[in-house]
């Protein structure tokens, strides 16, 4: 395998390998979250499935999105990055293409399995590629460049994904990002040079026994069920929100720019909340975020008040009007954005304190399990709150329309009273261990 990685030490110089790495991401972002905002939508409106049928789909595949990275990690060093991200990139072209094209039941399922497997390889090669490709000197930097480009793709994809629904409907978003997820196949072909880490990643055997490791570990699987409860909440604003939305404001809203919120407040809040809780302990910092959790979800369920207030348009300086429910869930999604700044730089940080010393590496392979679990939790139960409380308008008759969201924004309450549990949990894991773990 040729070696291309060398280095630079100072400065903003990066071998090519790293940009091209960081540009892929960025158009494999844009593609993912395009059609991540609409999958339920999309499911249900083109595809026939109900509410509940589209959660579990949803949820399973955002789950081994999350699962896969270290097992096709493994896989990817064995064929080596280049053939890797080539293969990665030809899937996920083939998984939207068909998306697009075959938007059937019996087509719809093995499409998303095949996008799971490509979005779970670059998952594991784009994190591999920049930290191969910087220093000790350059990584801080180079991370910085790799996050930035993850949420300008992120942003971008979503901002896109609702002029094309509105002008083209749900299939087009799909075709959006097959041509997206080729341009950055022709783009790692051209460019992507091989980048050797053979023999530096873990075997299968390895990293399934580091999983079985974490599973069995009390203190980290309590801590991942915990934190899950917070994530959860996170996954409303795809599995959810976007039809919530819809259904209670109307076609014209745009749930993929309310979406888009999130993102912003974590970009501007994230530096600043780290640096004001530096002296503090990482769990405090956490609990912090998780009770900011349910006065986020108390937040988006308050819409009936500020409607009985001041109707269906709310004046916003004077600027624009709004529709209360996208005023309260814009203002919960930014006390959600803001708790996400107050936990995620400190999970990481404390989740492997709590590792066996010399497998911190490792056991970080799977500190994203909360994200596991919320996903299929997350997607699942909001299928069933959708069918109890914000039927699909194409089920119900005219009569039945004019009070059927009445009591839409009591799904909220049920998410207020899954993050306090939460919350109070993770006071109570550290009481119970606080003896027993390293703290930060």
């Amino acid at each position: 395998m040729e070696n291309t990685t060398v280095i630079n030490n100072s400065g903003w110089k990066f071998p090519p390998a790293f940009w091209t790495a960081n540009l892929v991401e960025l158009f494999e972002r844009a593609a993912y979250y395009a059609v991540f905002i609409a999958i339920t939508l999309y499911l249900s409106r083109v595809v026939g499935f109900d509410d509940i049928e589209a959660g579990w789909i949803s949820g399973i595949f955002s789950a081994g999105i999350y699962f896969l990275p270290p097992f096709t990690g493994a896989f990817a060093d064995k064929i080596g990055f280049r053939r890797a991200i080539i293969l990665a990139f030809v899937l996920l072209t083939i998984g939207y293409f068909t998306l697009g094209a075959l938007p059937y039941k019996v087509t719809v399922l093995p499409a998303l399995v095949i996008l799971m497997f490509g979005g779970s390889f670059i998952k594991s090669i784009i994190t591999g590629t920049v930290a191969k490709t910087t220093s000790e000197e350059t990584r801080a930097r180079g991370y910085s460049l790799f996050y930035g480009m993850v949420n300008i793709g992120a942003f971008l994809g979503k901002t896109l994904a609702f002029p094309l629904r509105l002008e083209w409907g749900l299939v087009s978003i799909n075709y959006y990002a097959a041509f997206m997820t080729l341009l950055a196949l022709i783009t790692v072909i051209i460019w992507f040079k091989a980048v050797d880490i053979h023999g530096e990643g873990k075997s299968f055997k390895e990293v399934w026994a580091g999983l079985i490791r974490v599973v069995t570990n009390v203190r980290l699987a309590v801590l991942i069920v915990i934190v899950s409860g917070f994530w959860m909440i996170q996954q409303q604003l795809y599995a959810t929100m976007p039809k919530y939305v819809l259904r209670t404001v109307g076609e014209s809203a745009s749930p993929e720019w309310i979406a888009n919120v999130n993102p912003f407040v974590v970009m501007t809040t994230v530096v600043f909340i780290t640096a004001m809780m530096k002296k503090v302990s990482a769990v405090t910092s956490i609990n912090i975020g998780m009770f900011l959790m349910p006065v986020s979800a108390l937040l988006m369920a308050s819409s009936p008040i500020l409607e009985s207030i001041t109707g269906e348009s709310v004046s916003v300086f004077g600027a624009f009007h709004a529709h209360p429910v996208t005023i309260m869930m814009i203002a919960g999604i930014i006390v959600q954005g803001t708790a996400e700044s107050f936990i995620s730089p400190r999970y990481l940080e404390y989740f492997s304190l709590q590792a066996p010393k010399g497998e911190e590496g490792l056991y970080l392979g799977f500190s994203h399990l909360h994200s596991f679990l919320s996903s299929i939790i997350g997607f699942g139960i909001s299928g069933y709150l959708l069918t109890a409380y914000a039927l699909d308008p194409a089920t119900l008759s005219p009569e039945q329309l004019s009070t059927a969201y009445d009591k839409a924004h009591y799904i909220w309450y049920y998410f207020s009273i899954i993050g306090l549990t939460s919350a109070i949990a993770l006071l109570i894991y550290r009481f119970v261990f606080n003896r027993k773990v390293k703290t930060v």
